[in-house]
């Protein structure tokens, strides 16, 4: 299978990659970006696409998915090739110092540079552990709210005790038939304020609290009907539910990026602050793959991070050509690869 030429591979379509291809494309550079989610946009899509966002310039509140919309919008003109649904299973420097890149699903690409954007890399919910819950996932047992008005008017069971548990329980309770959270003990690792507003519900009798843990399953054919909760003491007590949101948290997995001869230090990417360039010339990383020092795992912070990435991709490009800063106000260059209006004279 010939293999095709690409200027920059980023692996990795969350906020950060998505501003990656933008601030690559300013510079003219062509991107190919690739993601073993099945759709753009990381752990905001995956995990909290209704959960707002406030510390992103600009905009004082933004809800997740709505931050990966603008950023898809904001990307449009660069035309980048999105290779989704597949997991980068090999990454190798040939011998002229390109890069070889190669997915679970066949795709083969020869990259001039390569960005690593992988959050925490690859990741998985923490599964709730019944026999029969895994025939039912994605139907009555979920790892993730995808629109939380499909949701309304029936019973739901929360299982949790941090922040995506508590954040959701306190969003939810109003809107369900009945709301009932369960916890293996009485501490949370959740925000106070939002442990504190989940009390006063439990208090007002908009919901319930059980400490415990769920261990049985109930079925009416292939719908869930109940859980059984047993609690600290041995008791078991059924609880009718229509859905089950278990959030216990994610496993962390670099995957197949702690065998491509990086340099890590925390299971995490060494990078410098002048190029974010690891240890192998010409791969990068951005985001919450990378470390170095005074490192802040913000999404501002993987923003500045692409920005001067892509000069230094440019000058490992083509080390020849001249750089100079240009704006987006006032260089018709850039205006004419945003396609903005009136640049056609440029």
């Amino acid at each position: 299978m010939s293999e095709q030429y690409v200027e920059t591979v980023i692996i990795g379509a969350g906020p950060v990659g998505l501003f990656q291809i933008f601030e690559l494309g300013l510079l003219g550079i062509r991107a190919h970006i690739i993601d073993s989610l099945s759709l753009p946009g990381g752990q905001c899509t995956e995990l909290y696409p209704e959960k707002p966002i406030y510390d992103i310039p600009a905009l004082p509140v933004c809800g997740a998915q709505e931050l990966i919309d603008r950023l898809l919008e904001q990307v449009k003109p660069f035309n980048a090739t999105f290779h989704l649904g597949q997991e980068v299973t090999g990454l190798r420097v040939l011998d002229n110092g390109k890069f070889h890149v190669a997915t679970s699903t066949g795709t083969r690409l020869t990259a001039g540079a390569v960005v690593i954007a992988a959050g925490v890399g690859s990741f998985q919910p923490r599964r709730l552990s019944i026999p029969g819950a895994e025939e039912i996932e994605g139907k009555y047992i979920h790892y993730r709210v995808k629109s939380a008005g499909d949701f309304f008017d029936q019973d739901l069971m929360i299982c949790g005790g941090g922040d995506s548990a508590l954040d959701w329980t306190v969003a939810l309770c109003d809107k369900a038939r009945s709301l009932t959270l369960v916890h293996r003990r009485a501490e949370f690792r959740a925000a106070p304020a939002t442990v504190a507003r989940m009390r006063e519900l439990v208090a007002a009798g908009k919901m319930q609290l059980l400490e415990g843990n769920a261990v049985g399953i109930h079925k009416d054919r292939e719908k869930l009907t109940g859980i059984d909760v047993q609690s600290a003491d041995g008791q078991t007590r059924r609880v009718p539910v229509d859905h089950v949101f278990a959030f216990f948290g994610l496993h962390p997995k670099l995957g197949p990026i702690a065998e491509w001869g990086l340099e890590l230090e925390k299971r995490a990417l060494k990078v410098d602050t002048e190029k974010f360039q690891t240890s192998v010339p010409g791969i990068f990383a951005i985001g919450d793959i990378n470390t170095y020092p005074g490192k802040k795992k913000l999404i501002l912070s993987g923003f500045h991070e692409a920005a001067l990435a892509a000069f230094a991709i440019q000058h490992h490009l083509f080390p020849e050509k001249r750089q100079f800063l240009q704006y987006t106000t006032t260089s018709p260059i850039m205006q004419k690869r945003l396609g903005v209006a009136g640049a056609d004279s440029a």
